[in-house]
């Protein structure tokens, strides 16, 4: 039974939508312990939904506690059956204590603590402080009270019901309808009630402003951290944008960097070899006469990639020169327009066979470049 009523008020006060009970959600916690500790001190009330009907004609889907609280009077146990409502507000709202009588009973009149419509008042209701005030604590009290009911049927086993506190006659009565009974608010404090300390008065108002104080406070705190939560994130989004741009422009600048040291390596192969040559030229040039220097046999060249893209860029140029002159020509008058055009064509497709065979010359150099820069990077690495 433990379990299910778990389960029971797990579900309800989980709910959410139209359906969902309109307790606050700070508060549905404590509705559960109060309910679950009530249940396992009194089995006799088990935890039920149900529709309250207000005096203003609102109805309200509510927890209410239905069962029997059992009262000792003159040494006999009796369960006197009650609805405990758990209204809007509970727990800072006083719970709803209304006697429920069976069609053979009727509530004595006049009674200290129950009013005829069945309404329960008593004082532990009027000082109901939370969270020092629970449905426990609540029955207890209720089950020290004398029975507020007479018992219509004197063959009614006295389990059920109770006993006339004022020793009435039990002589058989006409059956009577079951009565309706309005579920209306309890009556202003000071009516058919126990006049309270005032010092008690007090110290309840001053424990429920404080209470009220601190839940201010509370949650002007809470929304204050919210915001500020609010900004911490933003400015948390704005830095990781900022770390992601800061990691980007570092890769570019280290690749860069990779760049520019293979550059260098290659500035400085490059220096090594030029120095080398001219180490190896300069007693020869200084031996000779510069005017009896051939241009065309000055430069050696180190391979046989090297002479043909030494070739291919001479008849490149040769051509371009070439074309250049007919330009001319052709502008002067000196060369029909039909034989231009037909020496133009014959030397652009000479042309471009010398720029593709260049170009393919290139490719093979670079590459050759790059193994050779690669089997050289340490002698010309960076300390």
């Amino acid at each position: 039974m433990e379990q299910y009523t778990q389960q029971f008020l797990n579900s309800v006060l989980s709910q959410r939508g139209p359906s969902a009970l309109p307790y606050a959600e700070d508060m549905k916690w404590h509705i559960r312990q109060h309910l679950l500790h009530l249940t396992e001190a009194y089995p006799s009330l088990q935890p039920k939904t149900a529709v309250f009907n207000h005096n203003d004609g609102r109805t309200v889907n509510l927890l209410q506690a239905d069962g029997t609280v059992p009262m000792s009077f003159q040494g006999v146990t009796y369960n006197i059956p009650v609805l405990i409502w758990l209204m809007e507000a509970y727990p800072r709202q006083v719970p709803f204590v209304l006697v429920n009588p069976t069609r053979d009973m009727i509530i004595k009149r006049p009674h200290p603590f129950v009013s005829p419509n069945g309404v329960v008042s008593i004082p532990y209701l009027q000082t109901w402080v939370f969270p020092g005030s629970n449905l426990v604590e609540l029955v207890r009290n209720l089950s020290q009270r004398k029975p507020s009911t007479h018992n219509l049927n004197p063959n009614l086993n006295s389990n059920y019901g109770s006993v006339n506190s004022s020793m009435e006659s039990t002589e058989a009565r006409p059956t009577m309808p079951p009565k309706v009974y309005s579920l209306s608010p309890p009556p202003p404090y000071g009516v058919g009630r126990v006049m309270e300390d005032p010092a008690e008065v007090f110290k309840k108002n001053a424990i429920n402003k404080l209470v009220e104080s601190l839940s201010t406070d509370i949650r002007e705190i809470r929304n204050g951290r919210e915001v500020e939560m609010e900004g911490l994130f933003s400015t948390q989004s704005v830095l990781r944008k900022h770390e992601e741009e800061l990691r980007r422009g570092l890769k570019e600048m280290q690749d860069e960097r990779e760049g520019l040291e293979q550059q260098l390596q290659l500035v400085l192969m490059n220096t090594d070899v030029l120095n080398q040559w001219l180490r190896d030229n300069e007693g020869k040039l200084c031996s000779q006469d510069f005017s009896s220097v051939d241009v065309d046999e000055a430069f050696e060249l180190s391979d046989t990639l090297s002479k043909q893209m030494m070739d291919c860029t001479a008849s490149d140029l040769a051509v371009e020169d070439t074309i250049y002159a007919l330009d001319k020509a052709v502008q002067e008058g000196a060369v029909p327009f039909d034989q231009y055009l037909r020496n133009v064509r014959l030397l652009s497709r000479e042309q471009f066979f010398h720029r593709a065979t260049a170009s393919k010359v290139r490719a093979v150099q670079m590459q050759a470049q790059v193994a050779s820069m690669a089997a050289r990077t340490p002698q010309y690495a960076l300390s």
